[in-house]
This record gives structure tokens, sequence and C-alpha cells, in this order.
């Protein structure tokens, strides 16, 4: 019995140095963890359970028969981040460069139907070359297998990836499917193609950090949700991410203990909006402000920064937060923006995370560049999103609600719950400057006669009162008493059933 165990424990040792230690100290050299180091971070001490630890591919042209390392460029399994139940698997850069092989791919769709047979979430940690070229179509199958399940799993059980290498060719389409993807800046890139296939087919010399780093996809293209400086951060954010989602759309957003009172009042907000209506404020200290213990984890910061969104929590429940930010562009809504939001809005009404929407928006942006990239479209995806989700919505409009984008925000007319405002909005179709300029055209050419219809057109409409009038508001609200009001609709709303009407699927304007 004992040599058995003898020969298992070096087994082991032996999947467990993957590569070998020269490829552990190459990774090292780059300022990359190992997969195995990865998976410690991310999961709770001593709570990792490993699947196909002995694994290995069965390929034999091309010299693999005499290539064989257990585990074959990813390790897999189970454990636990804060107690609660997750499956994983990490891409092992030291073998074979993490290349995927038909025998790799076996092993993520095992965990990946685990995860979702039991569900619990799943999170791929990437850092490979793409297909292993040596076994050819049998690798593309185990893509597109993985593709599937990844399909399947949406929307019933959150998947998280997190690029931490190189991810290439069809490493990049599992993670576009996913929810959440986030980046380690300057050892991360993504793209379909690498620079040297780029250089062959369109002449263009472009390094990885230009076409797929972190400034391409969670600056410009909005493909990542956030990059963070390491490793270490990157899995420590992802921990946290967890604590505020579901399991699975089987159960509720998880509820903690909250330290911060519910009947907290915040004096400041009432300063908050300038008098001034056309001066920009930081939508981000009324979130911090209202949220617990100013708590939020904010979805691609640095991506179409004139919406915000993000979890928080409100007396301990999970909330998803959509928020115009009226520090960048106005607040108004474009095409990034709206896809934006529209993506965050649908994962929360998947798992049943009630949202909280504030508006501060003067429309949606004008312009030849909007209008021909899609404006229309890409709009009606936010306006989709909302009008289609069940959960309890809570609005609250601090300032401007101007036109189609005061309907597209939470609106009361596409089934908002609770819709509140501060005494400081404006609820109109736009401006009062646009709006004379157009019933008084006449006018235009007395400065003083247009003054006086702006005046009195600003103490008609640039106000809460006549949608509160038509029950469009169910309350104007102090603003130093957000927080409160908030917690207690959320409180109301928790009995809340609504359906839609029965259907195969829908049909958003992708």
């Amino acid at each position: 019995m004992k040599h058995i165990l003898e020969e298992l424990e070096k087994r082991r040792e032996e999947a467990r140095q993957g590569g070998g230690e020269k490829r552990i100290a190459a990774q090292h050299a780059k300022g990359k963890l190992t997969a195995r180091e990865r998976i410690d971070l991310l999961l709770d001490e001593g709570s990792f359970e490993e699947f196909d630890m002995f694994v290995e591919h069965r390929v034999t042209e091309f010299g693999m028969d005499k290539n064989r390392i257990p585990g074959d460029g990813v390790v897999t399994g189970w454990g636990t981040i804060n107690g609660r139940v997750v499956y994983v698997f990490s891409k092992d850069f030291t073998v074979f460069g993490g290349s995927l092989s038909s025998a790799h791919a076996e092993k993520i769709l095992k965990v990946q139907r685990q995860a979702l047979k039991v569900g619990a979430p799943i999170i791929g940690l990437f850092d490979a070359g793409g297909a292993r070229i040596q076994e050819g179509v049998a690798a593309l199958g185990g893509y597109a297998d993985i593709f599937l399940e990844n399909t399947l799993a949406s929307g019933v059980i959150p998947q998280i990836s997190v690029i931490m290498g190189p991810c290439a060719g069809g490493d990049v389409y599992s993670p576009a499917i996913t929810d959440f993807i986030f980046m380690v800046k300057d050892t991360s890139y993504m793209y379909v193609t690498g620079p040297d296939v780029v250089k062959t087919v369109t002449h263009e010399e472009v390094s990885h950090e230009e076409l797929g780093g972190y400034r391409v996809h969670a600056l410009k293209s909005g493909v990542a949700d956030g990059a963070f400086e390491n490793d270490l951060e990157a899995l420590t954010q992802v921990r946290r991410l967890i604590d505020f989602l579901p399991l699975s759309n089987r159960e509720k957003p998880p509820v903690r203990q909250s330290f911060d009172d519910p009947e907290r009042a915040e004096a400041s907000l009432d300063t908050l909006v300038p008098a001034n209506p056309n001066k920009p404020y930081d939508m981000k200290e009324l979130i911090l402000k209202v949220v617990d213990e100013a708590d939020f984890f904010e979805i691609s910061p640095d991506f179409a920064k004139n919406i915000v969104v993000g979890f928080g929590r409100m007396d301990g429940q999970t909330v998803g937060i959509v928020a115009n930010q009226p520090q960048t562009l106005a607040g108004v809504l474009d095409i990034d923006s709206s896809r934006k939001g529209a993506r965050f809005v649908r994962f929360c009404d998947a798992f049943e995370i009630p949202i909280v929407t504030f508006v501060d928006v003067p429309g949606f942006m004008p312009g030849t560049k909007q209008e021909q990239g899609g404006l229309i479209r890409h709009g009606a995806k936010l306006l989709f999103a909302y009008a289609e989700a069940t959960v309890p919505k809570i609005t609250v409009i601090t300032r401007k609600a101007y036109g189609g984008a005061y309907d597209v925000m939470s609106s009361k007319h596409i089934r908002g719950d609770v819709n509140y405002a501060w005494p400081t909005a404006e609820i109109a179709v736009m401006g009062s400057k646009g709006a004379v300029e157009i019933i008084f055209r006449a006018e235009i050419g007395d400065p003083d006669a247009i003054a006086a219809r702006e005046a009195e057109y600003k103490a008609r409409f640039a106000n809460p009162f006549v949608a509160a009038s038509r029950g469009y508001i169910d309350d104007v609200i102090m603003p130093h008493g957000t927080r409160r009001r908030i917690v207690r609709a959320l409180k109301s709303l928790k009995g809340k059933q609504l359906q839609n009407p029965w259907k195969k699927h829908d049909n958003i304007p992708l």
C-alpha cells in the first residue's frame, strides 16, 4: 500500500509542477502568477478541490506522443469564495502555452456542466495561446463545445472571465459570451487575430498592446469591464464582485449584515446639484453617499464615462445602480453608454437584482457620427432592457430628464415601480432655451421677449410638478432623505411579481 501512496504523491507533484521550474520562472519574470497560484489567491484557503489532475492529451502526430504533461495546460475544479461555492478553470501558460486540445476542452466542459447543474458561478482565468495547432479541427471542436456551454449557462449562473495573459483566436469568444471580462494591465491582451496575421492581411504594423491591450478594450471597445494593476488585485476584486452576486438565477441576491443606518440622512446632498443648470457635478458622490458604507463596485469605469453602472448594497441587499454622469458629456446618452447600460440592466434582471436609477440626462447625443453609427438601434437597446426588466425598479431624477431620454431611463411609462424626483428636477421635452426658440420662432429677433418667454417656460415646465400632477412621479423628495426613501421602496417591493408574455425568447435590437 505504501508504494501506491508514494506513487500517487509523486504523480501529484509532477502535475503541480506544470511545465517545470524553468517555465514557472519565466512566468514569474513577466510579473505573472502561475495557474495554481492564481487559484490559491482567488479561493478560500484550502477549499480547492481539483478535477482531472492526471488528464493528458491523446495526440500522436508531430512527436506529441513523446511530450505529454499531466493536466494538459489547464487546472480545473471547485472551491469557495467567502464560504460560497464557485467553479474555476485556470489556463496554465507553462504547459504548451496554455493552448487548447480536445482533452483540455473536456476538462473545461466538465466544470462548466457541473456549475450549471448545481447552480454556482464559474470563473475562467485565461492565459493561453489559442488552439493547439497539432490537433487541428479537434481543438476547434473543443472550442465550439465550450461556446455552447457558455451560451446555455447565460442568465442561469454568473460567468466571469479574467484575462491574465495572451488570449487569442478561439479563446476570446468564450469570454465574450460571459457576463464580465476583466483584464490585467500591461500583461494581458485579447484579439481575434494577432499582429503577425494582421501584418500579412492588412499590412499594418501593430504591437500586441496596440491591437488588444487593456487600453483598447477597457477604454475604447468596451469589451473588458475593467482592468487591474496586477494578478493579485484582479483576483481580489473578483472575490469582491462574487460577494454581490447570487450563485444562480434560482436564488435571490445575497443579503449581508449592514452597520450603516438605513434611516441615515445625508445633508450634503441638498447642495449637490448646482444652481446653474449647465454646471456639472459628480454623480458618483450621490451613489457613494446613499449605498451602504460607501461600498460601490463599478463596472467599466473607464468606458462610456457618461453613464455609471455597478453594484452596491442598500440595507444589506444587493442592488444594481445605473446613473447618468453630468461630469462627462453632460450625461448625454450615446451609442457606447446605451450599450453599456443595457448590458448591465439585462444582467441585473436575469439574476433578480433590483435596479436603482439616478437620472440627469439632457437627451441623446446629436450628430452625424452617432446617427451613422446606429444610435437609434443602440439607444433602443437601453430602452428595451429597462422595459423588459421585471425586477424592482426605483428611479430618482436629480436634475434634467429631457425628451426620449426621460422615457428610456426607467420612467414610470416603462414599468418603473417607484419614481422619485428631487425639487431640482426638470422633466420636459427639451431645455427651455431650445423650446422657446421653436415655439416662439417669430420673436427670436427680440432678446427681451425671448428672455421673458424663457423665464415663463422655466416656471411652467422646468420642475418636477407637472409630471407629479399626472402621476408620472410618485413623490418629490428632499435630497438628504434619498437613502431612506430608496431603502423603504426596496422593502415595499420585496413581494413584487411580474411576468412578461410567454415567448421562446425576445428579439432585442442588437
